[in-house]
């Protein structure tokens, strides 16, 4: 009994210790990964990425000035389209340039032997970086959203009391229902949903950036073979709707287009703005659709880019 007793006791007090040193690996892991991470959205700060702010501003400025001479809901609808689609536009290629000189740049730099050779496993290098990106992605929208949705109100109350103005002598019922239809007109809770779709996909765009670049030999290779992969992910579903609608396709043509649909992301799944602007609520159901979708994406991609870098010599 005895001995059985120290057995176990033996047996728990290496399974803690076993749990301790896990824990340990963990958080170092973490914190590895949270340096990197940090320095990353240092490197891109300095880069003055954040001018696409200043850019986006400027066309919210001028659309507002544009838009005056419209009726209200007009104007609200192009509000919507023009910062919604700047704002899709810009997180895009900020999500694109801002990945594709992450491994290049190290490696001219020769950083990437010292970070590497800490030693720090290159699934946590690469994560680092991702995650570096993507922060930067969500403090841009995050900027740009604040911009377009104080924009927004700003023209909302310029309109109401407009409006209360000029129905001053109505009943107050009728008064109370148009400005209730201004307020309908403006600012809802689809915008905020639909700025997350552009989050989630700017960060899809990232992850498949960082996977081209894992293999390509310089950045502007990666660039230029993004572009192509922005216009194929966007066109990609109407050119597959239209041959799965040809009689003549077959098995085979069916498997193509399959293989492309998985390698390719479909981007158009991600583009809810047009509903958002014309005012159609969005069904939690295809918000969460979408989400899981481009999630799937990210997985896949972060997965397969810690393969190719892997394998990479360096």
């Amino acid at each position: 009994m005895i001995e059985r007793a120290a057995s176990s006791r033996g047996t728990l007090t290496a399974s803690a210790t076993n749990l301790e040193h896990r824990a340990f690996s963990f958080r170092s892991s973490c914190g590895r990964i949270l340096a990197i991470t940090t320095n990353t959205l240092t490197e891109l700060t300095r880069q003055k990425v954040f001018y696409v702010l200043l850019i986006f501003a400027l066309i919210l400025i001028g659309s507002s000035i544009f838009v005056a001479k419209f009726t209200f809901q007009q104007e609200f609808q192009i509000l919507k389209d023009v910062s919604l689609g700047a704002m899709s536009i810009f997180s895009s290629l900020l999500a694109i340039v801002a990945t594709a000189r992450l491994i290049s740049q190290d490696t001219e730099d020769r950083t990437i032997y010292t970070i590497l050779a800490k030693p720090v496993p290159r699934f946590e290098y690469l994560l680092g970086k991702l995650s570096g990106v993507l922060l930067l992605l969500a403090i841009s929208i995050a900027a740009m959203t604040v911009l377009f949705v104080v924009l927004l109100y700003f023209r909302e109350q310029v309109v109401l009391g407009e409006t209360v103005r000029q129905l001053k002598n109505v009943p107050p019922e009728q008064l109370n229902e148009a400005l209730n239809s201004i307020r309908a007109a403006a600012l809802n809770i689809d915008i905020f949903a639909g700025v997350s779709v552009i989050l989630l996909k700017a960060c899809l765009l990232a992850a498949l950036t960082l996977l081209v670049s894992t293999f390509a030999t310089t950045n502007i290779f990666t660039v230029v073979v993004m572009v192509f992969v922005y216009f194929i992910g966007h066109f990609q579903a109407t050119a597959r709707e239209y041959w799965l609608q040809q009689p003549q396709t077959g098995w085979l043509d069916r498997g193509f287009l399959a293989l492309v649909a998985l390698i390719f992301p479909d981007l158009q799944a991600f583009n809810l703005v047009d509903d958002i602007v014309a005012g159609v609520a969005i069904p939690m159901t295809i918000f969460m659709k979408t989400m899981a979708l481009g999630f799937f994406y990210i997985a896949i991609y972060t997965l397969a880019a810690t393969f190719v870098f892997y394998r990479k010599e360096l």
